[in-house]
């Protein structure tokens, strides 16, 4: 009895870590499965890249001092992290998602104006992907603006909202 117990605890406690690896990525107000088909492959890219809707770049941050932002980050970086920027053309349909592997802080940048954001996720338990934040556009260049990244690495994916 004691074996079939040892058994049924060892089989749940099981169950309970997967479904709680699954559950981080389902924390999301949204689908992330775009993103994790996009990152394990995404190509490297170096601050001023340009990006492309519906890619994924792996990012090699530059010290965040050594940056040049269009306009002053939202949030102040701290000093010893990492930033980046880079270009996008927004489509037409104006609303763009970037989606993030780490912490950072993200600012999109369209005719010398930082853009709120219209809508934010971020979950910690979802595995390579750390948050998700759509902005509403206008169509035409824009400025994406990356810093206080801990790491000097980054994935960003650019997608149209599902």
């Amino acid at each position: 009895m004691k074996k079939v117990a040892v058994s049924l605890f060892a089989i749940l406690a099981g169950t309970s870590f997967a479904m709680a690896g699954d559950a981080g990525c389902d924390a999301f107000k949204w689908t992330v499965a775009r993103e994790q088909a996009l990152f394990p492959a995404a190509p490297a890219a170096q601050s001023g890249a340009a990006l492309t809707v519906g890619q994924a770049v792996d990012f090699s941050l530059g010290a965040v001092d050594t940056i040049s932002f269009e306009v002053p980050p939202e949030h102040a970086p701290a000093a010893g992290t990492f930033g980046a920027t880079a270009s996008v053309t927004v489509p037409p349909e104006g609303e763009l998602q970037f989606s993030l592997s780490d912490e950072a802080w993200i600012d999109v940048v369209q005719d010398g104006q930082a853009v709120k954001s219209a809508a934010f996720s971020g979950v910690r338990t979802c595995p390579g992907i750390r948050k998700s934040v759509r902005f509403k556009l206008t169509a035409g260049p824009a400025t994406v603006q990356l810093s206080g990244a801990k790491k000097a690495d980054l994935k960003l994916a650019v997608l149209a909202p599902e």
